[in-house]
Parts: structure tokens; sequence; C-alpha cells
């Protein structure tokens, strides 16, 4: 027994270099890939991307990824001018025979929080609504308009409160009055949410005939109508908000000064995210962080919103039917043969 208990560590020691022998040493990260190596993925990717004569590939050394038997190693190319792409990354199999491009996604987060209703008026469901619908809106844009004249209308009335619907400023620059009318709108939703979606109502609806003067009242059937101007614009966007103030009975002075000081960093802040979520133009729309632009179909937009109440273990309304559709022809019933 004794003399086992002595070679007993000897055995151990000899068996665990020959188990490190058993094994083909990996390449350790960090190191840059052999020339051959690096030959090899140089020669793949000139291939693969046709590039023209004189272009070089710059290969970086391999590091540790997060996939079991691959490395990671990034890639850029140099033009013959002199330009440098932006590092693209490939998988290296630790064998080095396999080179994997792939994108990896986080999709942990729900994308309903991609963009919130904080802080907005809303219409339609309560906050705990399972389907949110973000809208980057525009009070100039026509398809804006159309919108919410008609599909949102149509949103709420089919789905009640499962549906919550906010709007967010997005008023791009080549329309001249439309950062004015959210400074403006936003001045007053501040008091009043009912009085905000009142006077959204409004400039939407009348958007065509802002900044038009009234008629002179001597103007004769035939005369020129009168040019638009952006001073008369604003004059009026301020004036039909302080009316809805006084109707909403809000805080005069409060608004006024608002209005006065014409603060634009709020509506920055929210061009800025619509910029960051992709938002270049108006209408954009966010269905439980789905985005799609412009102003789409009716029934797409219920199609939309079923899938995300489905999602959210909700049972949509029966299956919408177009009134403007033609009706189904009736089939004549089948006849026995025979007869």
């Amino acid at each position: 027994m004794s003399r086992l208990l002595k070679t007993l560590p000897t055995l151990l020691l000899a068996a665990t270099f020959a188990a490190l022998g058993c094994h083909a040493q990996l390449p350790q990260p960090g190191t840059p890939l052999p020339p051959d190596l690096a030959r090899r993925v140089e020669v793949l990717l000139r291939q693969k991307a046709s590039l023209p004569p004189g272009s070089t590939i710059q290969v970086s050394p391999r590091t540790k990824s997060d996939f079991n038997g691959y490395d990671s190693i990034s890639v850029t190319f140099t033009s013959i001018e002199g330009n440098v792409s932006h590092p693209i990354n490939f998988l290296l199999s630790t064998d080095n025979k396999q080179l994997v491009q792939m994108t990896k996604f986080d999709i942990s987060a729900d994308p309903r929080t991609m963009v919130s209703d904080a802080g907005r008026p809303a219409r339609g469901g309560p906050p705990s609504a399972p389907v949110l619908i973000v809208g980057f809106d525009d009070m100039e844009c026509p398809y804006c308009a159309r919108l919410n004249a008609d599909i949102f209308p149509a949103i709420t009335d089919r789905y009640k409160d499962q549906v919550r619907i906010v709007y967010r400023d997005y008023p791009i620059d080549q329309h001249p009055w439309a950062m004015r009318a959210a400074i403006d709108i936003n001045c007053l939703a501040q008091q009043s949410p009912a009085g905000y979606w009142n006077a959204v109502d409004y400039i939407h609806a009348h958007a065509a005939d802002i900044g038009t003067a009234p008629p002179a009242k001597d103007a004769k059937q035939g005369d020129a109508a009168p040019a638009k101007t952006l001073d008369i614009a604003n004059s009026q966007l301020d004036n039909l908000v302080r009316e809805q103030a006084a109707f909403q009975k809000a805080d005069a002075t409060k608004l006024n000064a608002c209005i006065n000081k014409q603060d634009t960093a709020s509506i920055e802040e929210s061009k800025k995210l619509g910029a960051a979520l992709g938002v270049d133009s108006t209408p954009t729309l966010f269905i439980n962080g789905d985005k799609f632009d412009g102003a789409l179909p009716i029934n797409f937009f219920f199609k939309m919103i079923d899938q995300a109440l489905i999602a959210e273990g909700k049972t949509p309304p029966p299956p919408y039917v177009d009134p403007k559709a033609p009706p189904t022809p009736l089939v004549p019933p089948t006849q026995p043969a025979g007869k």
C-alpha cells in the first residue's frame, strides 16, 4: 500500500501530460493569423467581393468570440485611392477551416419599449392597453391629416380600449409652420390633453387654409386668392390654440408665456428620438415597436394590430370586412347527376 501511495502522484502527473498531448493545441486569441491562413482569408474575400486590382485587405488578430469553436476576426478593405472601409466582422473556426459571416441581434427587450408614450396625451385605451401605437406626426403633412381623420378613428372604433394612440412630434424642415404648430399644441397639452387633441384635429383638418388671410370685404368673385404668409400662419396657430385653451378653462397666462417663448427643445428631442429609430418621413407609426411608414390601407393596420394582440395573448375582434368590397357572388348548389 505504501508503495502505491508513493507512485500515485507520479501516475497522475504522467496522465496529465498524456491528456494534454492527446489534443491539438488551439490557437491563442490575440495573436496574428499565420501568413498562410491570412492569405487563405484574403484570397477568399477578394474573390467573393470582386475587389479591383491594387486594393488591399487587412486581417486583424483573432479574439475570443461568444460561439464555441470559433474566434472573431475583423477585416478592412483599402481601395486604390486609399479609402478604408469600416471593419467587417467574421467568425474563424479554431481548426482554421471555416470562415463565417453572421450578425448577432439582441431580441431580449420588448419592442414596445423602444418608443414609449410617457408624458404624451393619449387616445383610446389606458396605459395598460395591450397595443401601443406611437405616431411621429407633422401638423402640416397631408398624409398625417388623412391618418388623423380616417385611420385612427376607425382603429379606436374597432379596438376600443385595447389600443392606445399617442403622437410624437416630427415637423420636417420643408413645412414652414409645422414647428410653430408643434410648439403651440404642446403648450396646450401641458394643461389640457383634451384641448391638445381638439387642436390637433382642427389643424390637420384645416391645414390647407392656414396662412391665408381672410378675404377683404370688398373682394369680388374672380379676384386672385390672397397669398399665404408665414406670419399669418403663426398668428392663426397662436389664436386657435388660445381659443381652445379658453374653452378648456386653461391658465391663459401660463399658456401665453409658453407660446411666446417658442422653445423648440422638446420638439428637437422628439425628432432626435425619431431619427434614432429610423424615422425620416411622416407619418411613421410604431405598433408595439413594429415600424411602418406612410398612410397605408386600413385593412393593413387592422392586420398588424390583430397580430400584436395575439402576441400579447389577447383575442382580436372578428375579421374585418371591407364595406366597399364587392359582395361574394352566389354559387348555385351542385345538382345531382342525371338531373
